[in-house]
């Protein structure tokens, strides 16, 4: 299996192996979150919420290490891309190409070599993965999406336990708790904490349900995108906010508004239902206000339908951002944690997330699409002594890269058959991008019946985007300088001839570098 990267692992090595000055290997403690869009983090920059809401303790990680500005992921949906993580591989090499998949615990995965090197291995949290975890020292996991409030965790005797409170804050809990309580604590140790937020139903914590009271925030330029000048499939999808949330679910009604309303039935707020009557009496007095005021309005006639779709976008961007509201301060509180006992200096924090989200751009929530909305993801990275404080860089990484990076920093040779490269050689170099790293990263989506998201994949470069519809027999090419907000398609453009006919190429030499096989679902 051939990577795309040139950079081999015994040059890799030879140049980055631990030193004597390092006579320890680093512990690593991987916080990853569900669907956590750059636009919510104010590190990142250009963020249109930055006058409302910032990610302090986010943002303190990025401050003190490396902030990655072009990290992409391979699949964007939740269990192909936690596997990509786990293999090092994209996923038709791992076998989980999209949520009905089943991940295999057999095959050699990132926490199994460094468990076999000494390594001490958890994970807690969110695992999404079908299959039981394999391979860790210790184990506690939420089953399927789990929930916000009140939620259940399956315990590595195949028990499942109930624990009262907000899943955010419990996941931290647990995480400290593993910590304080391991049994050798002179191995090092490898950390997954995985948190459900910011996954929908977006619930907030209590003590977050008043955030923004008072506030509009801002809409995104494309809310109300008509989908013209691309392809008739980002007409046929099922996630627009105007027209796609569930009223129970997304909304947080308990009964099914007028007509008028636009909002399908099907699926209550089970969120509510798993909460005490005292729990419960907060959220209704925190909502109740808010819904009562927007039925009057829509009862009056006073509201348009761009004025309902605005309505709904308030309410999932406010209780989306109240989501990382706890999980920004939960990040601070693993921080302090590893201040306090010493652990810091010799500790890799990362802070990552399975991909982006949209955010209300192209009209839309959810992910799946090769646009840059749900096509990137955060990589932050702090190692203390070892990577210069505050560096961005700007070479293309993907999720494939984070097992190699892993097996490279416990002192470790990355295994043939991991298609990622490390990113040692970027971290050792204070950021600067080898000379021979990749210039293209590649996408691969195989389409799922929820959302109505059409299979695709294609090739991303540092100006261009092209990708391959099969159902539809389409290609679809953006330049990102002149157009970042990919509202036109030029493969059609005189103009782009030649380009087009370069972005094919790359296409099918990338297929080929990742042995990916011929077609995709139609």
């Amino acid at each position: 299996m051939r990577k795309i990267s040139t950079l081999t692992t015994a040059a890799a090595l030879a140049a980055f192996s631990l030193t004597a000055a390092e006579p320890k290997r680093p512990n690593i403690l991987f916080i990853f979150s569900d669907d956590h869009a750059l636009q919510a983090i104010t590190a990142y920059g250009n963020s249109r919420y930055a006058d409302y809401f910032q990610t302090p303790h986010i943002d303190r990680l990025a401050e003190q290490g490396a902030l990655f500005v072009n990290s992409f992921v391979v699949n964007s949906i939740c269990g192909p891309s936690r596997a990509a993580v786990l293999t090092g591989k994209h996923s038709v090499h791992n076998g989980f190409v999209d949520n009905s998949s089943r991940f295999d615990g057999s095959q050699p995965t990132i926490q199994k070599y460094l468990g076999e090197s000494g390594y001490e291995t958890a994970v807690i949290g969110k695992w999404h993965l079908v299959t039981d975890p394999t391979g860790f020292d210790h184990w506690e996991v939420l089953p399927g999406q789990g929930s916000y409030w009140n939620p259940d965790f399956i315990q590595m005797d195949g028990s499942t336990q109930r624990f009262e409170g907000y899943v955010t804050d419990i996941i931290t809990d647990k995480t400290i708790d593993w910590l304080e309580n391991r049994e050798d604590k002179e191995k090092p140790f490898l950390l997954l904490s995985q948190h459900k937020a910011p996954h929908r139903n977006w619930m907030p914590a209590e003590r977050h349900l008043m955030l923004f009271e008072g506030i509009d925030l801002p809409e995104p330029e494309t809310l109300f995108d008509d989908y013209s000048g691309r392809s008739r499939t980002l007409q046929e999808q099922e996630m627009q906010i105007s027209d796609h949330f569930f009223w129970g679910w997304d909304m947080f009604f308990h009964a099914a508004p007028p007509e008028a309303a636009n909002m399908m039935d099907g699926l209550r707020n089970r969120e509510y239902e798993r909460m005490t009557p005292l729990q419960q009496r907060s959220f209704d007095y925190a909502y109740g206000p808010r819904q009562q005021k927007f039925l009057d309005d829509l009862a009056a006639g006073k509201l348009s339908e761009d004025d309902i779709t605005s309505w709904k976008y308030q309410r999932y961007i406010k209780n989306y951002l109240r989501t990382i509201k706890a999980l920004d301060e939960n990040i601070g509180r693993l921080m302090a944690y590893l201040d306090e006992q010493g652990l810091a200096d010799n500790t890799v924090v990362i802070y990552s997330s399975d991909q982006s989200f949209f955010l209300g751009e192209k009209g839309w929530y959810d992910k799946r699409w090769m646009f840059e909305e749900s096509l990137t993801m955060p990589f932050i990275l702090r190692w203390p002594s070892q990577v210069e404080p505050g560096i961005r860089p700007e070479a293309m990484i993907q999720n494939i890269d984070y097992a190699p990076t892993f097996m490279q920093m416990a002192g470790l040779s990355v295994p043939e058959d991991m298609q990622g490269s490390s990113l040692m050689p970027i971290l050792k170099n204070a950021g600067a991008t080898p000379a021979d790293w990749r210039s293209e990263i590649y996408y691969y989506y195989t389409g799922e019946a929820v959302h109505r998201v059409p299979a695709h994949d294609g090739v991303r470069t540092e100006r261009y985007k092209i990708f391959y519809l099969p159902r539809t027999d389409e290609w679809q090419l953006f330049d990102l300088i002149e157009d970042p907000k990919e509202l036109r398609s030029v493969h059609n453009d005189p103009a782009y001839a030649e380009i087009f006919a370069e972005m094919k190429a790359l296409y099918h030499r990338t297929r080929e570098h990742y042995e990916i096989p011929d077609g995709l679902p139609k």
